[in-house]
């Protein structure tokens, strides 16, 4: 666990313990958020991280004492741990920041803290031309105007949306998600995947080493690869646009402390300072306005009101509904068959 803020003149009283996943993105936004918060707050701000907290919020609050207080965490988590009372229901009016952002972007029990996308790459050498790319998901369903070996992510969140959208479903009328028609047009290009990955490492590794010619990625697993001179390439159009969001502990120790942390979280120009560590999006649209973030950066961060326009918003509040629940049931079942 890491300690950071005010030091010893700190209180007991003015800490907080916050949980993220570790890795190279919790030491971006330890340098662009947390530690500029602790200092403007004067707390000290003590840090834990999982890869998967869900089973670990839902142990500390069955405790009784629970030790975290804010976490970052998938939107869903958030959302399911609202509905199952293990997160707190948050007073919006404590939390101007995250009042001010858009309602889509907020929910009773969390606000958005950074974005990413599920977008579709491509090996530039088999597409040289970017504009004879492909740039849809139409295109990658398209095997014979397209031909080449595919991958999509082992996992319904994301996938259904793209397949939708393949079917000439338009982004922002997803939701709710016709199932039934999702795993109709998933049928179509099964045949056609040469790998179902199962992580962001194998996703940018099948298209760095030619193993597949397109494919689904987060977007900052394919800029990372074009940072390193790999002959790759990708597009926001109909990417879906993805969260992690904040949410506090119910019981949380120290809830004022986090009430206040979780409205400096979400400042604008702490926001803004994200993007200059980590390939992630600020979940503040007024952090585009503060100019911290260069112009040449803006276009390349799926957040960017540009970028934003171009693709879906994922809901979170359907994919933690019963529906939601059952979609991912299916296709356990359809990866079976």
């Amino acid at each position: 666990m890491l300690a950071l803020g005010a030091g010893a003149a700190a209180q007991a009283a003015d800490q907080i313990t916050f949980v993220s996943q570790g890795g190279a993105y919790q030491k971006a936004q330890t340098i662009a958020i947390l530690d500029p918060a602790a200092k403007k707050l004067g707390i000290t701000i003590n840090q834990d991280s999982a890869p998967d907290s869900w089973p670990i919020m839902k142990s500390q609050v069955a405790s009784g004492k629970p030790t975290w207080d804010v976490v970052d965490v998938p939107t869903s988590y958030c959302l399911r741990g609202g509905e199952q009372g293990l997160v707190e229901k948050l007073d919006f009016a404590k939390i101007p920041n995250g009042a001010a952002m858009p309602a889509a972007y907020r929910s009773p029990y969390s606000v958005a803290y950074e974005f990413y996308s599920s977008v579709l790459g491509y090996n530039a050498k088999k597409y040289p031309d970017a504009a004879k790319a492909p740039q849809s998901w139409a295109d990658f369903w398209d095997v014979k105007k397209f031909p080449g070996r595919r991958a999509l992510r082992n996992h319904p969140l994301a996938t259904l949306e793209a397949a939708l959208m393949a079917d000439g479903v338009a982004p922002d009328k997803l939701y709710p998600l016709d199932v039934d028609r999702a795993f109709r047009k998933l049928a179509e290009i099964k045949p056609n995947i040469t790998v179902w990955w199962t992580s962001g490492a194998q996703s940018a590794q099948l298209l760095n080493d030619g193993e597949v010619d397109m494919v689904m990625a987060w977007n900052g697993r394919i800029t990372a690869l074009i940072k390193d001179g790999a002959k790759v390439g990708y597009t926001f159009n109909q990417g879906i646009l993805q969260s992690t969001s904040l949410c506090i502990l119910k019981g949380a120790p120290n809830l004022s402390a986090a009430v206040r942390f979780v409205n400096e979280a979400v400042d604008p120009v702490l926001q803004a300072n994200l993007p200059l560590h980590i390939d992630y999006g600020p979940a503040n649209p007024k952090a585009f306005d503060t100019g911290v973030i260069p112009a040449a950066r803006v276009p390349e961060l799926p957040s960017a009101p540009e970028n934003a326009r171009r693709q879906a918003l994922m809901s979170y509040e359907w994919w933690s509904s019963p529906a939601g629940e059952a979609a991912e049931k299916r296709w356990l079942e359809f990866m079976q068959k």
